[in-house]
């Protein structure tokens, strides 16, 4: 299930299913797998069945929940605003987590800190075979400003550089972080200093999509919000950002009107705390895993 999350779905073909933050659900409008989530557990059920096939709900929990736990994502860029916060998010659903990136262990502390592989380097002279193997999954943050050579490298030809090293070695799954454009206008999608900027970010989606059809995720979060450290400072971003986000949230349906309007998501597109984009994504991988063990189920069975 190729996916791109703006936090509204869109992809390169339809997408059965919408997602929404405020309540972490999907809802389908094909026949899919019902996902119920327990603490610290999953559990899977199937609500169709194909012609001769059981539908044994109880030991497709049990096979589902021993996958689970031994999911290790790669994070690249781990060590940054977002990366950190995927980071400590995985490790709290017990997920093993590995950053790569080229300042490497961050240097603060924190429980979750010490349970993380912190590797430094980049991913053009990094020796994968010390990052990739046994992953399930990789996660790429990479991306920033500054000028089109850099932008050009750091947003297009790293994350392609990274996607076709995580197909090499065979990992299932890869996720990218992405850019929401804002509803601004073609001309500066095109032309102009940000235009390198974005057409480095949708790059860098064409690749995943080309190498992963059907598990590639990019997700393309609005402007997020949280604690964001700077070396020995702390960047309190929520203080602004939580307060906008709700405010916008509330007066949405008098706003939506206005959606049409060029660059209007840059002052009515509520924010997206860096916390939720974390969970977001790891209930996006968990929930691959789950309909590919499902698939693997059916196909097994069938042959019975």
């Amino acid at each position: 299930m190729t996916s791109f999350l703006s936090f509204s779905a869109v992809s390169a073909r339809t997408i059965p299913s919408v997602f929404s933050l405020k309540t972490y659900s999907f809802q389908f409008q094909t026949p899919t797998p019902t996902l119920h989530f327990k603490p610290n557990r999953f559990a899977i059920r199937s609500i169709y069945a194909d012609a001769g096939v059981r539908d044994d709900c109880r030991s497709n929990t049990k096979d589902v929940v021993a996958d689970i736990r031994s999911e290790r994502i790669v994070v690249l860029g781990g060590s940054g605003f977002v990366g950190s916060a995927i980071c400590k998010a995985a490790i709290s659903k017990g997920i093993e987590a590995i950053s790569l990136s080229r300042s490497g262990r961050p240097t603060y502390p924190g429980e979750w800190v010490d349970q993380v592989t912190w590797l430094s380097g980049d991913v053009f002279n990094v020796n994968w075979d010390e990052v990739l193997v046994g992953a399930t999954a990789v996660v790429s943050t990479l991306g920033g400003f500054g000028s089109e050579e850099h932008m050009r490298r750091i947003n297009g030809e790293a994350n392609a550089v990274a996607v076709k090293a995580a197909k090499e070695y065979g990992i299932p799954k890869f996720i990218l972080i992405s850019v929401h454009d804002y509803n601004l206008p073609p001309f500066l999608l095109t032309s102009g200093y940000l235009s390198e900027y974005f057409k480095e970010k949708r790059k860098a989606e064409s690749e995943v999509l080309s190498k992963y059809p059907t598990s590639g995720v990019v997700l393309r979060p609005r402007f997020i919000y949280g604690k964001r450290k700077l070396g020995d400072y702390e960047i309190p971003l929520d203080l602004i950002g939580e307060p906008i986000e709700r405010i916008l949230k509330a007066i949405e349906n008098f706003t939506k009107p206005l959606s049409f309007l060029p660059a209007s998501d840059l002052i009515l597109a509520p924010p997206v705390s860096v916390d939720n984009v974390a969970l977001a994504l790891l209930m996006v991988s968990r929930m691959m895993i789950s309909l590919a063990f499902l698939r693997f189920t059916r196909s097994r069975k069938l042959l019975k």
